[in-house]
């Protein structure tokens, strides 16, 4: 006959159903999460707030999986319900960008008909781009071939600019370009690049010093032959290159 071993005394007996602990946590985080779902399915703010106490207080509980203090902090928002902390900002962000862009649909409307009224088209012409409004100017209605200093007939135009620019809280981008020709002999620049970047800063000087507009509105770029808006094939395409184009940013 088997013997029976003997218990010491004083020995606590063998606990054997401590997992029913750790799976009863887990049944509650699994009912947890079937809430949750069915929660989100029928969002309702009154019932997610009273979920959300409810989880605070199941993972909170001593005897739950998830240590004490670890459980969720803040407040939870149903999907759909602003955040009332960033509401009122994004709010104000919003209502700019659309001032904004209506401040840029208006010069547009505006360039466009001063181009219509003055006969310009073949000069000038105006257009909303992707980066913002954008005036483009021909090289020969601006300066002499080869050189940087303003034509008198382009002053007219650069002050009626001055004068929509001013209303603007905008970044004026003012840039330079030619074709891919070589300057001739004797040029005081020493390539494409130099006499796009004199044209450029004609422009930004008329602007500031003439038109008495602030300096930090204004930013000036040159890119010589590197942005063409076509092929330099024959001279109409590299007169359309020529050019400066005067972008209002977005």
């Amino acid at each position: 006959m088997a013997r029976r071993t003997k218990r010491k005394r004083g020995q606590a007996p063998e606990n054997h159903e401590r997992w029913l602990i750790t799976y009863s946590d887990l049944i509650t985080l699994l009912l947890i999460f079937f809430i949750i779902m069915y929660a989100m399915s029928q969002i309702d703010a009154q019932k997610y707030e009273v979920l959300a106490q409810s989880l605070k207080f199941e993972f909170t509980k001593s005897d739950s999986i998830v240590p004490q203090g670890q459980g969720i902090t803040g407040s939870l928002h149903p999907p759909g319900q602003p955040d009332t902390s960033t509401a009122g900002q994004d709010k104000g962000q919003t209502a700019q960008q659309l001032e904004k862009e209506k401040q840029l649909e208006d010069l547009l409307e505006k360039v466009q008909a001063y181009i219509e009224e003055n006969n310009l088209q073949a000069q000038v012409s105006a257009a909303d781009t992707r980066r913002g409004v954008a005036v483009t100017l021909n090289d020969l209605f601006l300066f002499d071939l080869g050189k940087a200093e303003l034509k008198q007939d382009a002053v007219p135009i650069l002050t009626q600019l001055a004068a929509l620019f001013q209303k603007l809280n905008s970044t004026v981008s003012i840039e330079g370009h030619t074709d891919d020709l070589p300057l001739s002999t004797g040029s005081v620049y020493k390539d494409n690049w130099g006499l796009s970047q004199a044209r450029s800063l004609s422009v930004l000087r008329y602007f500031i010093y003439d038109a008495q507009m602030d300096a930090k509105k204004f930013v000036s770029t040159s890119y010589a032959d590197t942005r063409p808006v076509a092929d330099n094939t024959s001279e109409e395409n590299r007169a359309k290159n020529r050019r400066v184009e005067i972008v209002v940013l977005r």
